[in-house]
């Protein structure tokens, strides 16, 4: 078997730490469960593109389980953890292709190595590997049956594809699921953000003015743990709607030409570029720790911050401090990739059992009806995203109540 990994005595270090989170997402584990026994994916061949963690081992381990033939890779070149790929291979037979801090040059191989195993259904995690399928892989896009999206940034990116009509095949967007963004997003990296940063920086939160870029789902998780922590959390936004709903939860909310001048630690996590320009860098106080959540390492303008500093100075694992020539300095954590990852583990597995559960319904959704659905993006249907919530409460040993026969003919009435 074929793989390019760091080093595979890590594996079974990785195997007890795959083995602690399979305990913590009891969802999965029914499902891998079922999977077992009814072989959904049997003949089919899977690429994956993930952050390789604890948490997305366990997910392929519940593809594996029903059939699937798996080829994969990282999302991200700094989020893969080596003890997990290590044990993915020597204890499951599962080809990866991930090395934490692998240059962009061997993070497209790995791309392309996953696409060239004609994988007839595609995970991706921000939309790397469906893209490249369209650039690099064009005459195997036939094969293709279809594909599941994990991110808001992989929605934004294959909706544009949709739009200019260069979609050829369906996806299921897991990120819409209410079960994947109400929770993952918004819990997951509220917790894991701030995380990161501490676990980078051992800094103290309270007393701080933490200012968060974006009130999305995750920025709403940022902010708020943000302020559980006791810091004064200002908001930046660029809808009207989002930043009206921030107000009313009584953070302050301003320009970002304001805020810079008065934020300690500023957080991105808004899947756009160049959200902190070099006219912010230049008027931020001595000291600001700059850190990113959003997928892609284009939200903070490191290009820009290069060129206004002297140099750059690693301080700590995940820090490089960046001194200015008038004597202020400036943090940056994980080079400005995803700092719930590169300095932390990422998201709890509690809130990744719902992610993840989604994801493997979502490929065997698109297995059974890839035919009725056109090129596009696509959510997964209500009812599967109800049985993944009704699974989490029975695994919390929690009951809720059902409409009453009568209660269900009132409200499908219109006469009351």
């Amino acid at each position: 078997m074929e793989y390019e990994i760091k080093n595979i005595a890590l594996a079974d270090a990785g195997a007890v730490r795959i083995e602690w989170d399979a305990r913590q997402m009891p969802v999965l584990q029914s499902i891998r469960a079922r999977f077992e026994q009814e072989q959904p994916f049997r003949g089919m061949r899977i690429g994956v593109c993930l952050h390789i963690s604890t948490k997305t081992a366990n997910l392929l381990l519940t593809v594996k389980a029903g059939g699937a033939d798996l080829t994969v890779c990282a999302s991200n070149p700094l989020s893969t953890q080596d003890d997990v790929a290590a044990s993915l291979v020597k204890h499951h037979d599962i080809p990866m292709f991930a090395i934490r801090g692998e240059d962009m040059e061997t993070f497209g191989w790995h791309l392309h190595r996953v696409l060239s195993e004609r994988p007839m259904l595609l995970m991706d995690d921000g939309a790397d590997l469906v893209t490249t399928a369209h650039t690099d892989f064009r005459a195997q896009l036939g094969d293709i049956i279809g594909a599941t999206e994990e991110t808001t940034t992989g929605v934004i990116r294959l909706n544009s594809m949709a739009r200019q009509g260069e979609l050829t095949f369906p996806v299921v967007a897991v990120n819409e699921s209410d079960t994947k963004h109400l929770f993952d997003n918004r819990y997951g990296t509220g917790q894991s953000a701030l995380d990161g940063i501490i676990r980078a920086t051992n800094v103290l939160i309270a007393g701080r003015t933490v200012v968060v870029c974006g009130y999305g789902w995750c920025g709403r998780g940022v902010a708020s743990r943000a302020r559980g922590l006791g810091a004064d959390v200002v908001v930046t936004e660029v809808n009207p709607i989002q930043a009206l709903e921030a107000v009313m939860e009584g953070y302050r909310v301003m320009p970002m030409a304001d805020a810079v001048r008065i934020g300690d630690l500023f957080v991105t996590v808004t899947g756009n570029r160049g959200v902190i320009r070099g006219e912010h860098l230049s008027v931020m106080k001595d000291g600001v720790i700059l850190a990113n959540a959003g997928h892609f390492d284009v939200e903070i303008d490191l290009v820009a911050l290069r060129a206004l500093a002297t140099g750059v100075r690693p301080m700590r694992p995940s820090v490089e401090e960046y001194p200015l020539p008038d004597g202020r300095r400036l943090y940056v954590l994980g080079q400005g990739r995803l700092v719930n990852l590169v300095a932390g583990e990422g998201h709890p597995a509690g809130v990744m059992d719902l992610s993840f559960a989604n994801q493997a319904l979502a490929a065997e959704y698109l297995t059974v009806h890839h035919n009725r659905l056109g090129p596009g993006v696509h959510r997964l249907p209500r009812e599967i995203d109800e049985h993944i919530a009704h699974l989490k409460l029975h695994s919390m040993g929690i009951g809720y109540d059902r409409l009453t026969d009568d209660q269900t003919a009132y409200l499908n009435s219109w006469k009351g």
